[in-house]
This record gives C-alpha cells, sequence and structure tokens, in this order.
C-alpha cells in the first residue's frame, strides 16, 4: 500500500465478461469507485453467446441480463468500451492507469437503439457474435441485450458512404470520430480479460474450415440459441436441415503435449454433454455421440448431470480418439475414423460434427502483462501464488477469471469475488472515499388516480416463445380491463426493454405493471427497480412467471401454454390494479461476522474479514484449528503447505479483530440480515455474540469405506495414510505401489465425484517416484481427472513410468490378502487381459464426505443442503457463495470437495460477499411483511406458534399480535393460520387475492 498517503478509493477492471462484472458489482457494493475497461463494444463475454448453462440447464441470457443491467445502471461503475490499459505507473494503492479508447463512431449520448441506421447501411460483414454463420451491417449491435445500448461502426467493413449518418435523426454518427487518452488514479487493478477459443482449424483432419457441418461448440451454442442465426432451430448450415446424428469431438486445442498445449479447458466434457442435451429437446429422436478421452465431471453436480445424459437420456460416449473427419460426396454428411481402446479401427457417419474447442490466452494477453508487469506461465496465462490464486507477481494488482487458467463459471465468479476481496483488504481506509448514493425520483403519488396498467411479455426465445404464442397473450392483455398498454419484448430483462419499459412508464403514465417472463426470484428485483426510476412505488409491480408455469410445463401443448399465460396474466391484472404502495422501512446493521469452521477456508476468510475492518468471531469444533490441512505435507506443485498453514494460524491468532473459539460449537442461531445472534458453547462456558453476516466454512471429512480390506490389512491405507508416511519418512522399502480411484465415490452411496482424488494419487505417486525413481506405481482409475492446468501432472507421470490401468464400474479390481501380503487383480483395457499385480501397499483413493454437523446447522441457520448432504448455494453458476437468504454465505469443503486453493479462493470470496453486506449503512427489511388489525386480534398466540423467524409476539398491554417488521420474512404462515382474518400481508392482501381467483374462474 502507498506508505506516505491515503490509499485511492477507486479500482480499475480490465475485461467486461462475467469475471469483471463479478469484481466490479461487489467492489461498488462494497464501497468503491470502479472503472470498467472492456476491449469489445459491449460488456458480458462470451458467457452471453451460450444458450444454456450446466448443470441446471438454466438460459444463460436470463441468468446474466440481470447482472448485465445492474453493472449499467450502477452509479459507481463506469463502463469504458472499446477500450485497453496501455501503461500504469505508481504502487499499490496508488496507480495512475493509462487507457486508450478506441472511437466508436457513435455518440452514446445520443444514440438510442432505434436501428435505423443498420437498415440502410448497404455493407454486410461476418457477426463475431454469432461466430460467423450469420451477417451484420457495418453499424451494428452486439447483441439484442447488449450494454451499452448503442450501435458500433466496424471500421474495417465502413465503406463511410454517409447513408447512416443522413438517416440518424439524433446526428450520434461522427465517422471523424477520433480516440482519445485516459489517465485514471486508483488505489488497485484486477485483470480479466477473458479467453480466446483454440482456432480448429489448425486442426485440419478434423475438417473446420473445409467442411460447412463442422462447427465449433460454441457456433452450435449460436445455433440452438434463440437469438442465433437460426432463431433457435436445430439445423444444419450447409443446407438448412435438420440432423438426425450428431458428433461431439473432445479435446480439441486440449491436452495435447506435443503441441504445447499440456492442459485440460476444464469444461469442454461438460459443455459437450449440456449441448448434447439441449439439442435433443430440440429434435426429440436426434442420436447424440460425445467421442472423449476421460469425462471429466468433476464440479458440483456434475457426475450426476452426466449419468443421467448417459443412462436416462440416450447420449452415448466413446472412449477413444477421432483420428480424421472426412465429408461423405453428395450428402455433406460426415465420416469419422477412429480406433476403440480394443485397437479396433471403425467409421460412422454423421450429419454434423462438433468440435468441442478449448480455451487459450485472451487475445492480448501478453501485451497486457507486459504492459503492467505481471508474469505469465508458459501457456500465457497468469502465474499466480497456489495459496492466493488471485494475487499476482505485482503487488496491488490481481487476476480474476481464464486470465489464471481455464475453469467454469462457477470458479470464475467465485475468483472474481475473491479479487475483489484482496483490493477491498488493501484499500479498506479508503472506502467510501469516491463513491455517491444513488437518488431516485420522488415517488409520484397514485392514491387518487384510476388503475392505468402496462403488461410487458417477455418472448425469451425458445424458453418462453417455442411454446407460448406470445404476440396472442399481448393481443389478450391490450383488452383487459385497465390495461391501457401491452408490449412484447424479444428479452425484457436487456438494457434497451429496461430502458422502454421506464419511458413508457413516464409517457403513458402507466401507475401499474405486470411483467410476463422468467422466475421472479432473478427478474422481479430488476423490473421493481425500473419502476423506482420512473418515479413509481416498486411494489405496485405484479410478475407473473410464464416460463415455469407455462411453457416449461406444458413444452409439447403449445395451445394450453398459451391459454395459462393468458389466464396468469389476467389474474396478474386484476390483482395488481389493487395494489397499493408499500413504504421502505430499513434497519441498521451490526458490522461483525461469525465464521464456523477453523480450518484453512475459515481462517482465510476470517482473516479476510478482520483485514477489512470487521469483527469476527470464529468457532471451531476441534482443540486446534487448521482442519484437514493438517493432514497436507504438500501440493501437488511442489509448494509447502504446512508452512502456510504455521503462518495462517499465527495472523488469525494475533490478530486484534478476530475472537477465536475452539472446542466451541454453535448451539443456537436467530435473528435477520445484518442483526443474527447465534449462542456459543464453549469448554467453559456459553455466551452469546451479535453479528451481521455468517460464512459456513465446517469442512468435511476423509471417506473410511468398508472396501478392499481397508481396516482390515496392514497393507491397505488412504492416500491421506500414504502421505503421512512419505513425510515420516516410513516408504523407502516401497517398490510395487498399487492405487485405486473412485473407492467411496461415483457409486450408488456417494454418486458424486470427490474432486480431488485424481490430484491426490498423482500428487503421491509423484513423490514416490521423486523418492524411488525405480519404484512401480499403478493407478487403475475409471476417469483421470485433473483439470486445468494440473492436467501438466498427469502428463509427468506418464513420462516418469507411471502406470495407468482403467477399470469399468462393472469389472472392479479385486484384492484378497495373501498371507501378510495382498494380491490385486485387474483388467487391462488394452491387453485385455487380467493382471495380478502384488503390492507392497494398496492405496485407496477414498474421497470427501460431507461434515457431519451439517444437518444441525442446516437446521440452525435455516439453510438448504443438497441431497449428497453437501451445503446448497443459491445458484449454482452465479451465486456460489451466497445462500438464498441475504447475509449467510458459504465456502470450502462445505460447499463441496474441492482443492486446498480453491478453497482459498472460495473463502476470499464469501468473506467479500459477507463485506458487500457489512459495509452498508443500514438494510432494507423485507417489505411485503405481516400486518394486524387490532380490531379483530384476538391475542389467541396461533400466529405466534406458527412463525420461524420470531417476528411475531402478542402485546401483554394491547392484548394484540404485533409484528417485528425487521424480523418477518413475508412468508405468510401467520396469515394462513390467524382463525379469524386478523392478519393480512402487504402486497398479498386477500382482497388482492380473491380478485386473482375471480379471475381466475372468468375461464372456467
Amino acid at each position: 500500500m502507498a506508505t506516505n498517503s491515503q490509499p485511492r478509493g477507486s479500482v480499475v477492471v480490465v475485461g467486461a465478461g462475467i469475471s469483471g462484472m463479478q469484481s466490479a458489482l461487489d467492489l461498488a457494493e462494497a464501497g468503491f469507485k470502479v472503472y470498467v475497461v472492456e476491449r469489445g463494444p459491449a460488456i458480458a463475454g462470451h458467457m452471453s453467446m451460450l444458450d444454456k448453462t450446466f448443470p441446471t440447464n438454466d438460459c444463460s441470457m436470463c441468468i446474466l441480463s440481470p447482472k448485465v443491467a445492474d453493472l449499467g445502471g450502477h452509479h459507481n461503475i463506469e463502463v469504458l468500451t472499446l477500450a485497453e490499459v496501455s501503461g500504469l505507473r505508481g504502487e499499490p494503492g496508488d496507480f495512475t492507469v493509462t487507457v486508450h479508447k478506441h472511437p466508436r463512431f457513435v455518440d452514446l449520448t445520443r444514440c438510442v437503439s432505434c436501428g435505423r441506421c443498420e437498415q440502410v447501411c448497404p455493407r454486410e460483414a461476418a457477426d463475431d457474435f454469432n461466430q460467423g454463420l450469420g451477417v451484420r451491417k457495418a453499424i451494428y449491435k452486439p447483441y439484442a441485450q447488449a450494454f451499452p445500448n448503442a450501435y458500433v461502426v466496424d471500421p474495417d467493413a465502413c465503406l463511410q458512404c454517409g447513408a447512416c449518418v443522413e438517416k440518424c435523426a439524433r446526428k450520434a454518427i461522427d465517422h471523424n470520430m477520433r480516440g482519445e487518452e485516459l489517465q485514471i488514479r486508483a488505489g488497485a487493478v484486477i485483470l480479466s480479460p477473458g479467453f480466446e477459443l483454440f482456432d480448429a482449424a489448425a486442426r485440419p483432419e478434423l475438417g473446420y474450415g473445409r467442411f460447412p457441418n463442422v462447427v465449433t461448440s460454441l457456433q452450435f451454442e449460436r445455433i440452438l440459441s434463440a437469438s442465433g442465426p437460426y432463431e433457435g432451430h436445430l439445423v444444419r448450415p450447409s443446407d438448412g436441415k435438420e440432423p438426425r446424428r450428431i458428433a461431439w469431438l473432445q479435446c480439441v486445442g486440449s491436452r495435447e503435449p506435443r503441441s504445447g498445449i499440456d492442459y485440460c479447458s476444464a469444461v469442454c466434457c461438460m459443455y459437450a454433454t449440456k449441448e448434447a442435451i439441449v439439442a435433443r429437446e430440440h429434435t426429440p429422436g436426434l442420436e447424440t455421440t460425445i467421442f472423449y478421452m476421460d469425462m471429466r465431471a468433476y464440479g458440483k453436480g456434475f457426475e450426476q448431470y452426466y449419468r443421467r445424459a448417459k443412462d436416462e437420456l440416450g447420449v452415448r460416449y466413446v472412449r477413444c480418439v477421432v483420428s480424421e473427419v472426412k465429408e461423405v460426396p453428395g450428402t455433406r454428411n460426415l465420416l469419422l475414423r477412429y480406433r476403440t481402446p480394443e485397437g479396433i479401427f471403425r467409421e460412422e457417419e454423421f450429419d454434423m460434427v462438433v468440435l468441442s474447442v478449448g480455451m487459450r490466452p485472451a487475445r492480448g494477453a501478453r501485451e497486457l502483462a507486459d504492459v503492467l508487469g505481471v508474469e505469465l506461465d508458459r501457456f500465457g496465462f497468469c502465474r499466480n501464488d497456489p495459496f492466493n490464486p488471485v494475487a499476482t507477481s505485482r503487488p496491488g494488482i490481481f487476476a480474476g477469471g481464464v486470465f489464471a487458467g481455464p475453469k467454469d463459471i462457477p470458479e470464475t465468479v467465485t475468483e472474481a469475488s475473491a479479487a475483489a476481496g484482496c483490493v477491498s483488504r488493501l484499500l479498506s481506509a479508503a472506502r467510501g472515499s469516491e463513491t455517491r448514493v444513488k437518488e431516485y425520483p420522488p415517488e409520484r403519488p397514485v392514491h387518487k388516480e384510476p388503475p392505468r396498467v402496462g403488461v410487458f411479455v417477455c418472448h425469451c426465445g425458445i424458453n418462453i416463445g417455442s411454446v407460448v404464442r406470445v404476440p396472442e397473450v399481448v393481443e389478450y392483455a391490450k383488452h383487459l380491463p385497465w390495461v391501457v398498454h401491452a408490449q412484447e419484448f424479444l428479452f425484457a430483462c436487456a438494457q434497451d426493454s429496461l430502458e422502454k419499459i421506464r419511458r413508457t412508464i413516464v409517457n403513458r403514465k402507466l401507475n401499474r405493471v405486470v411483467v410476463a417472463s422468467c422466475t421472479p426470484r432473478t427478474h422481479a428485483p430488476l423490473f421493481q427497480n425500473v419502476l423506482r426510476e420512473a418515479g413509481l412505488n416498486p411494489y405496485l409491480y405484479e410478475h407473473v412467471n410464464i416460463r415455469e408455469h407455462s411453457s416449461w410445463v406444458h413444452r409439447d401443448r403449445p395451445e394450453e401454454a398459451t391459454e395459462k399465460a393468458r389466464d396468469l396474466v389476467r389474474m396478474a391484472v386484476a390483482k395488481v390494479r389493487l395494489l397499493t404502495p408499500i413504504t421502505q422501512t430499513y434497519t441498521g446493521i451490526n458490522k461483525g461476522a461469525l465464521v464456523v469452521g477453523g480450518g484453512v477456508a475459515g481462517m482465510t476468510a476470517a482473516l479476510s474479514l478482520a483485514e477489512q475492518g470487521f469483527q469476527v468471531s470464529l468457532v471451531e469444533k476441534e482443540r486446534e484449528l487448521g482442519g484437514n490441512a493438517r493432514y497436507l505435507y504438500y501440493t501437488l506443485q511442489g509448494s509447502d503447505p504446512r508452512q502456510y498453514l504455521n503462518e495462517l494460524i499465527d495472523k488469525v491468532l494475533n490478530h486484534p479483530l478476530i475472537q477465536v473459539f475452539t472446542g466451541s460449537q454453535v448451539v443456537e442461531a436467530g435473528g435477520y440480515p445484518g442483526n443474527y445472534h447465534s449462542r456459543i458453547k464453549t469448554p467453559e462456558k456459553e455466551l452469546e455474540i451479535s453479528h451481521g453476516a455468517v460464512v459456513l466454512a465446517t469442512g468435511a471429512r476423509e471417506a473410511r469405506p468398508q472396501e478392499y480390506l481397508l481396516g482390515q490389512h496392514p497393507r491397505v491405507m488412504t492416500q491421506r495414510d500414504l502421505e503421512e508416511s512419505i513425510h515420516r519418512g516410513e516408504v523407502q522399502d516401497l517398490n510395487t505401489v498399487v492405487m485405486i480411484q473412485c473407492v467411496g465415490s461415483r457409486d450408488e452411496e456417494r454418486p458424486y465425484c470427490s474432486r480431488v482424488c485424481c490430484s491426490h494419487a498423482l500428487k503421491n505417486a509423484l513423490k514416490l517416484k521423486e523418492l524411488n525413481p525405480q519404484a512401480n506405481i499403478y493407478i487403475l482409475y475409471r476417469d483421470i481427472r485433473v483439470y486445468g492446468l494440473n492436467e501438466q501432472y498427469y502428463t509427468q507421470a506418464r513420462q516418469k513410468g507411471i502406470i495407468f490401468i482403467r477399470y469399468d464400474l462393472g469389472k472392479k479390481p479385486g484384492v484378497e490378502a495373501a498371507g501378510e501380503g495382498l494380491v490385486v487383480r485387474a483388467v487391462d483395457h488394452i491387453l485385455g487381459v487380467e493382471l495380478a499385480i502384488e503390492p507392497d501397499v494398496l492405496v485407496l483413493s477414498t474421497g470427501v464426505v460431507p461434515g457431519e454437523d451439517n444437518g444441525r446447522l442446516s437446521q440452525l441457520f435455516k439453510v438448504p443442503l443438497n441431497s449428497d448432504g453437501f451445503f446448497l448455494e443459491a445458484h449454482m453458476k452465479l451465486r456460489p457463495v451466497d445462500f438464498a437468504a441475504e447475509g449467510l454465505y458459504l465456502c470450502g469443503l462445505a460447499h463441496s470437495p474441492k482443492l486446498v486453493g480453491e478453497s482459498i479462493t472460495q473463502a476470499n470470496a464469501a468473506a467479500m460477499r459477507a463485506v458487500t453486506l457489512l459495509a452498508r449503512d443500514r438494510l432494507a427489511n423485507v417489505a411485503i411483511t405481516a400486518t394486524v388489525n387490532p380490531r379483530r386480534c384476538v391475542a389467541c398466540g396461533v400466529c405466534v406458534q406458527v412463525c420461524d423467524y420470531q417476528a411475531r409476539s402478542i402485546d401483554p398491554l394491547r392484548r394484540v399480535a404485533d409484528v417485528n417488521e425487521a424480523l418477518c420474512q413475508g412468508c405468510g404462515a401467520c396469515v394462513a393460520a390467524c382463525p379469524n382474518g386478523a392478519s393480512q400481508q402487504k402486497g398479498y392482501e386477500k382482497g388482492q387475492l380473491l380478485a386473482m381467483v375471480s379471475a381466475a374462474l372468468e375461464a372456467v
């Protein structure tokens, strides 16, 4: 940090994909001014090009659009598109960043995205957003939901004919616009420049660029997307026909040591599986085949998703490497030639081939690193600290997302929050020094106005529009009583759509709004904010979920889906006209935090919170801190976790803002976001603490299954046992070692992948080879699941002579005692013969099981668990460390199995997410709280009994029920239980609900 002055309260974030967006939003919510520098003409990166996301099959833009809108409309975030960092000077806490801004040739303050310029432009160019599958004009909008909501001129394609200039009534287009240099003072920099896809043309034997029906995985995403070149119809590029057989080829531009691409791109196996599943939804009866080497379904919920695709949905998996793709003359079909693991050559014909291309460092990443003085690894990714993966080689500069190596969206979002957390620690003294408070227009009084209802219906491509006939719903809404305006949007949550809704509310003097779109869980707050910006109370709003409630449940019955959508809109209009403004209430925020769990994740989260200026209570049930990390002695990369652990424990124990309770546990919890209270039982006494946020970092346990003579034979041990023996120097006499993978994982009892086992086995095997190069080491595996940059250690293991023998679940290895020795029998899938190995020791990779306290803590803090017993986050992709309830966060092995570096990153992310709450001055309470009519209340106490949030009490003097609005969560249980109708709920009053029921019965 700058030593001679106060640090700056602003940050530069380079890159506006999902990583940069998350970092920027976290920092802005935590009290920092953020400048987002994006090389392209719009934000949102590659995620905006995806159709769906795995393993939930959520619409990518549906979950991304709210973040785009939040970023674009945030008063403390300034977005600079078509911009690049060209210089940096200064020191951490006080940098001066030079930014070169390229000309857009369109004035953002004038353009209203009307599209007239595009209509008259005579020049076409390949549409890079649609991956070259279509064309766009030389003046264009990158994609429908793009922010900034403005057009841009492609100078390489533009003829400068002037047609667009003449057509633009607002004089927004200027072909003489010049670039400019900006100097930005900032305390820190986060690098999130994203990635590029491997150029599939570099593998000519696979036919890309030669055969039109060979496409990349991202091109296939655009084919599937409703906003893509074929409007969501699954057709072949060559002739527009629906394919009947599609093949996916894995590891194109990944796992190629001879090409210098000695890493796994981490996402390809799962996105191929997702694309195969979604393709079958588009075309029932479609035959889908995935050709792969190892199925790397290592993430949370991934194994179950893969098994469902394989066993229930009919996706076919073939383990092999396809050597060549040829085109069948006269048909445009494709002939694949491959060799099976048994050495048999085969050929198959397909209508289309999808190449699962890998990730490469972003274009310009090396130049950016050179400018900023940041070291890269041999692949061109950012070199980082294994125990702080978001730290770069230059202090004050942090990295997020794929810039530091290939990874999936949840890891990208987690790293983004972690990088923001490191910045917040660095600049905590300057928090709030450069930010401003957003101001809304005064609320328009509507109580004397007759209802003027606006209905906005989202088409949402295949999610809604492929089933619900949206134009019919809009036309129907226009003729409903009190409706003065009804309109359809392709994507109602897009930035330009939100602005149009705002303008319509103002211009048509709407005083009630209905939006029919996707789930209100993610989208209702977005539209309610539009009402605030238009001067309306945000609770004069009703949301209709015509995705889950209409299109998804009536996928094969468009008429019924459309009729139901009409019914739901009619019911919403009947209710919304009776809504009255609700006054928002606020409470103060306790600035302390409770962290449950004293392993690496818990201690990292606690230290991060403390170094950002917040008081922390750290509760650990064991007598000492450290958790599972106490059993780690070295990492796959060769780092020393013991040294890191000891230093971390020392920092935690000596930090003045951290109070540590060991040998203790939380026995009671209550309160509400920003104001929780917990009772802790320590060895000496019980005490109660108050805090504003909770981080659950309760860890997990090593599985000890009753298989392969574990616990019955002295020569059978787990990987943890072996690591302990290596550390103690007890392995000098080991000449033959057998390791068996997936013991206690990926089976009926534990259907998930434990993620760490393959890396743990490689780590120990390489260490044994280092100690004794002549040792014979056999690893019996189902799939080797090292991912990302750790792939290189799998290559090293094979080069050092470690022997890998694959087995199938139906032919598991056999183990039997032979006196004091052992015999391991396994079928070699290449030789086709059974091998009998007599090892000195048998090592089992036994996986990870949830913490034994998870069930109790789940009930205590009212947070969910998934079917495997790990805590369930709010959203797998975009809220990986948040619980659904605000103020509650999770990290580390409490979330799911993961490597130690990943736990550290997730802990930093959870701490940062907590800070976005703790840094506020006040917190808005739930507005739709219950109320009590004192004239009807008889103080029977039924409402008190059914309230799970302790928000109800009986006033002993007035003898009526009271509602604590800070505690009330608007669940409605008390309203339903009240025997005489004294309780009502704001926004859901009985008259309003009866109006909906009456409207529903109109069609009966």
